[in-house]
């Protein structure tokens, strides 16, 4: 299938007219400065300076990627996986950005990516979209690969977004068993990926609540984390629940023993401000 089919057949307007109003990502972003790591993300409204009257081809295939089809599915958690692919070789590349202690580590996440471009790749063959180019630092905005703290917020901001939103195409990839049986097997190893780096950064392994940790508080992180604090699961509150052994689940208790998904569209709005435009 031609991915300008998919683009043709992307109805959701409001998002497209909603990003181009906002203007040039440069001019959004021209009153920031760099910023240090404890405020690398906090200046950063990450949906609002993404798309231009004039975006790339890559752009607009990942806006099409938002359909609700078993192959756009997939060309979402492709392009996902070619923005993380691409930033943490960069990482490893940087002399001096890593400590020597957690090289292992990123270096292991690294090659798991890049084995999930490649699998996703030849999964799409022809479908497959476009690499886009990647600016991690938006511009300018972010010292990503100069100060290890930025890098790891932003990892666990793409790691989180990452899993939550393979979770969200499930349905859509139900018609297909061998596509949903690919995806769930990515699903799994991302999900270890953002625990690591989540306590890489001092956090728990899993989401409490919506809580969106020691990160920036802004809308957009909310973003990321918003819809966690669900408590009903399969119609049953799972508030009520009675404890086995150990400690009763109670307030986020109950929510940090499930996971929430995103759409789409949602997981386009956070990831796409690094697209460089």
């Amino acid at each position: 299938m031609n991915i300008l089919k998919f683009i043709e057949s992307f109805t959701n307007e409001g998002v497209i007219q909603s990003l181009q109003s906002k203007g040039s990502r440069r001019d959004s972003l021209s009153q920031f400065g760099k910023i240090g790591a404890n405020t690398a993300l906090a200046a950063v409204p990450l949906v609002s300076m993404f798309f231009t009257q004039k975006a790339n081809a890559a752009s607009s295939a990942f806006l099409a990627s938002a359909a609700d089809t078993p192959i756009s599915a997939l060309q979402l958690a492709l392009t996902l996986e070619y923005l993380e692919d691409e930033f943490y070789q960069i990482a490893l590349d940087t002399n001096g950005l890593i400590p020597d202690a957690e090289k292992d580590i990123i270096a292991q996440i690294s090659q798991h990516e890049a084995a999930h471009v490649s699998f996703l790749m030849g999964a799409l063959g022809g479908d497959a979209p476009a690499k886009p180019e990647f600016d991690f630092t938006a511009n300018g905005t972010f010292d990503t690969f100069d100060n290890y703290q930025t890098f790891l917020a932003l990892s666990q901001a793409f790691e989180d977004t990452g899993v939550r939103a393979y979770k969200g195409q499930a349905a859509n990839l139900m018609s297909n068993g061998d596509l949903l049986t690919a995806a769930l097997q990515i699903h799994s190893v991302e999900a270890r990926h953002a625990s690591r780096i989540r306590r890489l950064r001092g956090q728990k392994g899993w989401i409490v609540g919506n809580s969106i940790g020691n990160m920036p508080d802004i809308p957009t992180v909310h973003q990321i984390y918003d819809g966690e604090e669900n408590t009903i699961q399969g119609g049953y509150n799972t508030t009520t629940a009675q404890a086995t052994n150990g400690p009763a689940l109670t307030g986020t208790g109950t929510t940090e023993s499930f996971d929430e998904p995103i759409s789409g569209t949602l997981a386009t709005e956070i990831a796409s401000v690094f697209f460089a435009v």
